[in-house]
């Protein structure tokens, strides 16, 4: 599959091993990891920084394996999951980032276009989330309003 903005194909990279069943030597139970989910969604955590804390300081290798659900599954049942997906969040911290450096710096051409790329991907990818029900029917983005959506 091509890049989104350019015509030159991505670098393939390695996947994880398929596996069955949790690891012999990961000794957490499903009650005591999903517990451990809650606690850091309730301290601010994104479900990917949740699981990257599992994997490194819990030796958590995959929730899924251990509670048959993703981070993702169990904060929606639990309904802790933020307003905006992830991945919108973080495009639009992006282009709230070079909107700044392009308050300052106006001649940067390619930040502008940068800004330009970034903003495509933030419509293309709420037109996906209207779509599919997770974002309501009406939101829009805007980029004088951002700063206060990521907030």
């Amino acid at each position: 599959m091509a890049r989104m903005h350019t015509r030159r194909r991505g670098k393939s990279s390695s996947t994880r091993p398929p596996q069955g069943k949790a690891p012999d030597w990961c000794s957490r139970s499903a009650d005591e990891t999903e517990d451990l989910i809650v606690q850091f969604a309730r301290e601010g955590l994104r479900p990917a920084l949740i699981g990257i804390r599992l994997r490194d300081q819990y030796g958590i290798p995959a929730t899924r394996l251990i509670t048959n659900k993703t981070v993702y599954q169990i904060l929606k049942e639990r309904e802790l999951l933020p307003n905006l997906p992830e991945d919108l969040t973080n495009l639009i911290k992006r282009a709230v980032n070079l909107r700044r450096h392009l308050e300052e710096n106006r001649k940067d051409v390619s930040s502008k276009r940068g800004l330009q790329l970034i903003e495509s991907k933030i419509h293309r990818l709420s037109k996906y989330y209207r779509g599919n029900k997770v974002l309501p029917k009406t939101w829009k983005y805007d980029w004088r309003n951002a700063a206060i959506l990521i907030r």
